[in-house]
């Protein structure tokens, strides 16, 4: 039997809620450096916002530090100022060609503070992928008000669609706990 068009649509923007999830979990720091850190930052480059990684290569030399090299130099200034403003509470240290962020050691408070984010985070996909049902589930209910389904096939749709919803929730459960284990490694 091939899959119902409001099952399939509805599978495409859960995915997409997932993969949205997933992408902010990136931003929450863990005790090891990451890109995906400073992904949200953005520099005034010539008047316009943009994000540090389209005016500067960032890599992780150490397992506890960042660094950012500029593609061009006269944005260094820039780029240091957007991440003291930034809420990542590290000073970056500049050598006048690249910028370096050392990452302290997370402490207990920080590691509960983040995963306290990230469970947030998490229940927030939880509440995008229930409301994506509940669209999914009132198209369904107009095809059967329009007498374009029967009721055993309304019905079937709706099971399907909850079956949907849990597996994705299965998944956001797997995310988080995968960033909890980050955010409590030493």
């Amino acid at each position: 039997m091939s899959q119902h068009p409001v099952l399939k649509e509805t599978s495409q923007r859960m995915e997409k809620a997932l993969a949205h999830t997933q992408d902010m979990l990136r931003t929450i720091r863990t005790s090891r450096a990451s890109s995906a850190l400073v992904d949200n930052i953005r520099v005034d480059y010539y008047g316009t916002p943009s994000p540090l990684s389209q005016v500067a290569q960032i890599s992780v030399p150490e397992p506890r530090q960042l660094m950012i090299k500029p593609f061009d130099m006269s944005i260094l200034k820039e780029i240091e100022k957007a991440l003291q403003k930034s809420d990542l509470g590290i000073t970056p240290e500049s050598d006048g060609k690249v910028i370096r962020l050392n990452l302290p050691p997370l402490s207990g408070d920080q590691r509960r503070k983040y995963a306290a984010k990230a469970k947030d985070l998490c229940e927030e996909g939880r509440v995008a992928l229930r409301n994506l049902r509940r669209d999914a589930n009132k198209e369904v209910d107009a095809l059967l008000k329009s007498k374009d389904m029967t009721e055993d096939d309304n019905k079937a749709l709706h099971d399907e669609i909850q079956e949907l919803l849990k597996q994705y929730e299965a998944k956001v459960g797997d995310l988080q706990e995968r960033k909890n284990k980050e955010i409590m490694e030493v």
